[in-house]
């Protein structure tokens, strides 16, 4: 790398301006379901966990699967935005702000990806047929949306987007990876469509895009707009890098102030989501009694690869294809655990970075990157983090204390 470029690179702790806001350095806390929420309404556990992201140095912290509407939720306690939880949520930006953070609302709906709740009716999806991620809990079948069911689906995701500006939130992040709704017309495996919204990846991401400037025309000229999507889905058959520049392109195109780059499904590949293989034995603790849910983590890590071993940068080779093919800020994801990683996706053209599981360790990660105290996180990337999302007292690290019940049932703005 020639001096130039050198001298051109970011230090990781420097302003990043998006859209209308200024980050006060270039580290995220990506979004990651807290289970902190209890019929809908964000807990005391919820703001105390962002705003010891914000006392940590985090510059933006985004809290996690905010559904559009009711039947967008996947589990029963999730968030699903409504007048009734914006006490709640304005208290949580508050405690961010008080902080010198800036927080983001990631807006979902799942689709048909509704794996803990019962619809009375066929869910919807880019397309119809078996509901796989459904079947435990009686979602048998799905249909492909209309364009009266876009028109709805885009109407609440501008709407929930201003509720989150009305909440205080800096930004929202549009989460379109993982299987979730708008990820089920981006990916091949969901969308099998034969009309202007199926077939080629420009006509995949059809959908998607017209979310995103809705959003953007609510909401642009007070909030950054950022969207969440995947680098590839890690199966074959699945959206490939190639996929994923051409879903950069149109979001680019359609006004976002940033990408966040993930990868994988929530079903078929939740391995390549985190690079290595599930904590089965963790799995097996926390669903003792729900022998069901067992069954389902179970087969969805059957398609682990039988060698997998978690690396840092997982995600550095499909990501940096994206990098090359649009111009918009970019955020790098995916095994980020030490500075070293950090200096080195700004030097490869990544303009902020996203973590969660060692943030989950500790979250004053951040400030002690800055004072020079560590360089390397403690996270051993055990996974055992990932089912306790499905822990009454919320997620944490299980290296730590384990959190305190009681918090997790108390709303927020309590």
């Amino acid at each position: 790398m020639s001096q130039a470029t050198l001298d051109n690179v970011p230090n990781p702790f420097s302003p990043l301006t998006l859209g209308p806001i200024t980050l006060r350095n270039r580290f995220l806390k990506s979004g990651a379901n807290e289970n902190m929420y209890r019929k809908g309404f964000p807990t005391k556990a919820l703001l105390k966990h962002h705003r010891d992201l914000a006392a940590g140095g985090i510059a933006l912290t985004t809290m996690a699967y905010a559904a559009v509407a009711k039947v967008g939720r996947t589990l029963p306690d999730q968030l699903w935005l409504r007048p009734e939880v914006l006490p709640d949520l304005k208290a949580i930006t508050d405690a961010v702000h008080a902080e010198g953070g800036k927080i983001s609302l990631q807006l979902t709906h799942g689709g048909s990806f509704v794996t803990s709740i019962f619809l009375p009716h066929r869910t919807i999806s880019a397309s119809g047929g078996l509901n796989v991620a459904g079947l435990f809990h009686g979602n048998i079948l799905q249909r492909p949306m209309n364009e009266n069911d876009m028109s709805l689906v885009i109407q609440q995701f501008a709407d929930g987007a201003r509720m989150a500006r009305e909440a205080g939130f800096d930004a929202v992040e549009i989460h379109m990876g993982h299987g979730y709704l708008l990820n089920q017309f981006i990916s091949p495996l969901s969308n099998r469509r034969t009309d202007e919204y199926g077939g080629s990846a420009e006509n995949r991401v059809r959908f998607p895009a017209r979310v995103l400037s809705a959003v953007k025309e609510a909401v642009g000229v007070d909030m950054a707009v950022l969207a969440k999507i995947n680098v590839a889905d890690g199966v074959r058959r699945g959206a490939t890098a190639e996929d994923a520049v051409v879903t950069a392109k149109a979001l680019e195109a359609a006004g976002a102030d940033m990408l966040v780059l993930s990868g994988g499904r929530n079903v078929e590949s939740t391995w390549f989501m985190f690079g290595s293989p599930m904590n089965q034995a963790e799995f097996a603790k926390v669903f003792k009694h729900q022998p069901l849910q067992r069954l389902l983590m179970k087969a969805a890590a059957a398609g682990t690869p039988k060698d997998l071993k978690f690396r840092e940068m997982y995600f550095e080779e499909y990501s940096r294809k994206v990098r090359a093919a649009v111009k918009l800020p970019l955020t790098y994801l995916g095994g980020v655990k030490s500075l070293d990683n950090v200096e080195k996706a700004m030097a490869e053209g990544f303009d902020a970075v996203a973590m969660a599981r060692i943030l989950l360790h500790d979250p004053a990660l951040v400030n002690k990157f800055q004072e020079g105290t560590v360089r390397q996180s403690g996270c051993t990337s055990c996974n055992a983090c990932i089912p306790q999302i499905y822990n009454q007292a919320g997620t944490y690290c299980v290296l730590n204390e384990p959190l305190d019940p009681a918090m997790n049932e108390i709303r927020a703005s309590q």
